[in-house]
């Protein structure tokens, strides 16, 4: 694998979200209302059933979610560039295929994880306060693990998919699913075994376990069982997402 294409198709990728900055501040609208409208108009229902802070509990999972948004999404930039035929370009340029689709998945968790960190700064101004401030770093790595993952999972979708309707319908049958069954919204210590056998198989959950065991000190699964899930998941995209990219047609 060629180091030096990766960096280029990472710096790429990057240098193209900073470059529309309207889809910076666009990307902040969700999470701001989910965590004002529900953090706030919840908050008194679900501190009345004896849960604590409801604002506190979907923090996590709203970083959690903005990550996954923004990461799996990065895919959809294969299909516009396959469309208008700059992945041609790209993919005729001496530098393997390989080192393509690694840098433009590490692209994509990068600024995945950058928006992350943006959101979780806007839930501490929101109101949010973690449980240690030392729990911040680590969750920080954290964030960039679940957009790896999502970022990894987002281009095998996109190089099995040659137009943006299929893969937008696809990822509204796989982002949305993924996100409220990962309990970013609810506790998934008192749900019925369905669900949470459900939400055992959503690599989102073990995400937003870890970042509430970072943030809050609180889990359920435990973070050695969340991380390696997560690592586990990671290596298996990356490898499909590869193999896949290697036999796209263009």
């Amino acid at each position: 694998m060629d180091l030096n294409g990766v960096y280029v198709m990472w710096l790429r990728e990057v240098k193209r979200f900073f470059r529309s900055k309207s889809r910076i501040v666009g990307s902040l609208g969700q999470p701001l209302l989910f965590l004002v409208a529900l953090g706030y108009g919840l908050g008194p229902v679900f501190q009345k059933a004896g849960q604590g802070d409801y604002l506190a509990f979907i923090a996590p999972g709203i970083i959690g979610m903005s990550i996954i948004f923004t990461s799996i999404f990065n895919g959809m930039q294969v299909i516009w560039d396959r469309q208008f035929g700059f992945l041609k370009e790209t993919l005729v340029a001496p530098v393997s295929r390989l080192s393509i689709m690694f840098g433009r998945t590490l692209g994509g968790a990068t600024v995945a994880a950058l928006q992350g960190t943006i959101v979780l700064a806007l839930t501490i101004v929101v109101g949010f306060r973690p449980a240690s401030l030392t729990g911040i770093l680590p969750a920080l790595v954290l964030m960039l693990l679940i957009a790896l993952l999502f970022s990894a999972l987002g281009m095998v979708v996109a190089s099995l998919l040659r137009d943006m309707q299929g893969f937008q319908l696809i990822m509204n049958f796989l982002v949305m699913p993924l996100f409220f069954l990962s309990g970013a919204l609810f506790p998934l210590d008192h749900v019925p075994e369905g669900l949470l056998l459900v939400a055992r198989f959503d690599p989102l959950s073990y995400g937003v376990d870890a970042l509430r065991i970072f943030l809050l000190g609180q889990g359920i699964f435990g973070i050695v069982p969340d991380v390696a899930v997560l690592v586990g998941a990671i290596a298996a995209f990356l490898v499909l997402g590869s193999y896949f990219f290697s036999k796209i047609e263009i």
